[in-house]
């Protein structure tokens, strides 16, 4: 039976949706997790221990643990603070791997940290490693400006893991061309997998009846903003936006906003 080490050092399975820094990676790590352990596959989520009184190891679901990793203090930390806990916590996940005699096949690493870590396992333990990276540092410097927190170091991190990760998995079509452009890249050694959807929540229905399901007038001009209530999540483009229908263009439109 394959044993797969999933690394997610801020993001974890086991964390509240919608809380600070708790998002997509938490949803994407969670249900890829969750489905490997459904085919049979032997899955460990490494994660760093943000709360004294975590249990080391936490039984997620069928075939999958969830591994709190002992790096930087036992408490919430901004996660464009966590770097210098990286190697600590590659060191960390190591020891436990060496103490779990049956091994892994291969190393899964989700954002640039964790892939900090990840490289310390390989090098140590010789397993391949896959990296996920979810956002480059590039691309979020070059539309964040001043307001990326991440060091500059990041940018060296991130050239280091796509030249030496086994595989990379880009999320879409924009994530090969940034890799390929901003990073150099092979694209002989990316697999494009794009995220999927959990079929148990979203299914498609009549938009008739989801509007009034939703108590939603049945023609209004309606626009749904989903996600986290952070800035970079633009939804100050989408209320200018239905400012400019309803003001310069006389749509009657209505903007609902779900965070």
């Amino acid at each position: 039976m394959h044993r797969i080490a999933l690394i997610s050092e801020h993001a974890s399975p086991l964390a509240s949706v919608g809380s600070i820094d708790c998002g997509g990676q938490n949803v994407y790590v969670a249900h890829l997790a969750r489905e490997l352990g459904k085919r049979g596959y032997q899955v460990d989520v490494f994660t760093r221990r943000d709360k004294a009184l975590l249990p080391d190891v936490v039984a997620f679901a069928p075939n999958v643990r969830v591994v709190h990793v002992a790096a930087g203090p036992a408490r919430q930390i901004p996660k464009e603070q966590l770097l210098p806990f990286m190697p600590a916590f590659g060191d960390e996940m190591v020891a436990f791997m060496r103490r779990d005699s049956k091994g892994y096949d291969v190393l899964h690493a989700n954002f640039f940290m964790s892939g900090v870590a990840a490289l310390r396992a390989r090098a140590m333990l010789g397993i391949p490693l896959v990296m996920t990276f979810h956002a480059l540092g590039k691309v979020r410097r070059l539309h964040q400006g001043s307001a990326d927190g991440f060091p500059d170091s990041r940018f060296d991190i991130e050239d280091e893991l796509v030249r030496e990760a086994d595989c990379i998995v880009a999320e879409c079509p924009q994530d090969l061309e940034d890799l390929v452009e901003l990073y150099a890249a092979d694209p002989a050694r990316v697999e494009v997998v794009p995220c999927g959807f959990d079929d148990g929540e979203f299914s498609p229905m009549d938009r008739g009846q989801a509007r009034e399901a939703l108590h939603w007038a049945p023609r209004t001009f309606s626009v749904l903003q989903l996600g986290r209530l952070v800035p970079r999540k633009g939804i100050d483009n989408v209320i200018r936006a239905i400012g400019c229908l309803r003001a310069s263009f006389g749509v009657d439109a209505r903007l609902y906003v779900v965070g």
